[in-house]
């Protein structure tokens, strides 16, 4: 079942167990479900997450262009996309991904060599940043595809795609958090095997996921999105 903020704090309660007014619980929540959600993005690569953005624009005579998104702060990028002709969304031209250097090698100039002049490719200076070559003309509109942070479980933001989507990995997650706060792992605790026991549940959980997000993408055997089988992992002829 899908989970609420409300609904996701009783069952962390219930399952510790502990009141839910426990200030001592109330106080580690935000760390718990940060914990959580970190490491099944992390891990999960989840289509939810991706999204498309073309609020930037490239300078003209600049090879450099900084991530920009109104859903948040880009994760990992997938794809650059320069829209032609300028100040439209009309042609979408798909940049190819270089080195920093080959790019520095080939095109090393800040002026744009010709006009029109439409970059073709793209490199990654920092996580946020890129510059693209030939240096552009002129300010095209740029695309981003990526993956971002979605807005953490809280009070005030009462389900999140985890929360939605993926209940039982979230708290399986949060319950090996919860465990390590308990100091419930090792010899000489209440309940040694707990950590270790949420942890093969979560690790069991995290595979299923992970191979129905791959279908979805159609990721899946033979680039389809069947659910895997042995016996039809060869393509049909």
């Amino acid at each position: 079942m899908s989970y609420n903020y409300t609904q996701y704090i009783a069952t962390i309660a219930n399952l510790m167990p502990t009141p839910v007014t426990d200030p001592n619980y109330q106080a580690i929540i935000p760390n718990m479900i940060d914990d959580a959600e970190q490491r099944v993005y992390r891990e999960l690569d989840i289509l939810n997450t991706v999204v498309r953005d073309s609020s930037g624009s490239l300078t003209a005579n600049s090879r450099t262009f900084n991530l920009t998104s109104a859903q948040g702060r880009f994760v990992v990028t997938n794809n650059f996309n320069v829209f032609t002709p300028v100040n439209t969304t009309t042609n979408r031209n798909q940049l190819v991904p270089v080195t920093r250097d080959w790019m520095d090698a080939i095109w090393p100039n800040e002026a744009a060599p010709s006009t029109p002049s439409v970059p073709q490719y793209y490199a990654m200076i920092t996580d946020q940043q890129i510059i693209v070559g030939p240096a552009p003309d002129a300010t095209y509109t740029m695309e981003i595809v990526g993956t971002i942070r979605p807005t953490p479980l809280s009070a005030s933001n009462l389900t999140s795609p985890l929360s939605l989507y993926f209940p039982d990995v979230f708290i399986a997650a949060s319950m090996i958090f919860i465990a390590g706060w308990m100091k419930n792992f090792g010899q000489g605790v209440d309940d040694p095997q707990a950590g270790v026991n949420w942890e093969s549940h979560y690790k069991n959980l995290i595979q299923s996921a992970a191979t129905e997000e791959a279908r979805k993408r159609y990721m899946s055997n033979a680039w389809t999105s069947m659910q895997p089988m042995p016996l039809a992992t060869p393509p049909r002829a």
